[in-house]
């Protein structure tokens, strides 16, 4: 089982002031098709710089009455479990993930799979292999751009390059 998941977030990890996550999607793939899926805005609990605004298009008007990590965390927990939590550069949205469960006092841990590695294995020589670009490449429809619901379905290049 997979957990193909993509966040958004008001800043980078390591950064003096962190970021934190606005925006988590989480599809649930048996390897055949997404047999779940959760995608939910998230209160990070801070401002959202105006870059990241101008990035993701989520404003803090909109994540004012959304759900805290905290609250979100148990679904989260159940959906990943016994997964391998999948991401284009999962060391970023891995990272977030593992940390915002770090500051509730829970060490989180799953196997990983990077998409980007994996298609630099797969489909070597390409000029570039940032999502966009692949699913350009692929002739992937781009809609949803910087949200995480889109990405993550875009994650789910594989099914059509490596079929």
């Amino acid at each position: 089982m997979f957990a193909i998941i993509d966040i958004e977030t008001c800043g980078g990890r390591f950064e003096f002031r962190k970021g934190r996550i606005t925006e988590i999607c989480i599809l649930k793939h048996d390897g055949l098709s997404v047999i779940e899926k959760f995608t939910t805005l998230v209160n990070p609990e801070c401002i959202i710089n105006p870059f990241f605004i101008g990035l993701t298009g989520i404003t803090n008007d909109m994540v004012a009455d959304a759900p805290k990590f905290h609250e979100i965390a148990p679904k989260i927990l159940e959906m990943t479990k016994d997964c391998i939590f999948v991401a284009h550069n999962v060391g970023f949205d891995y990272g977030f993930v593992k940390d915002e469960f770090q500051s509730l006092g829970f060490a989180y841990k799953r196997e990983t799979l990077c998409t980007v590695r994996l298609s630099r294995k797969l489909m070597p020589n390409r000029i570039s292999y940032s999502l966009g670009h692949l699913c350009a490449s692929l002739g992937i429809e781009i809609n949803g751009r910087h949200r995480a619901e889109g990405d993550a379905v875009r994650e789910r290049f594989a099914d059509k390059a490596f079929g």
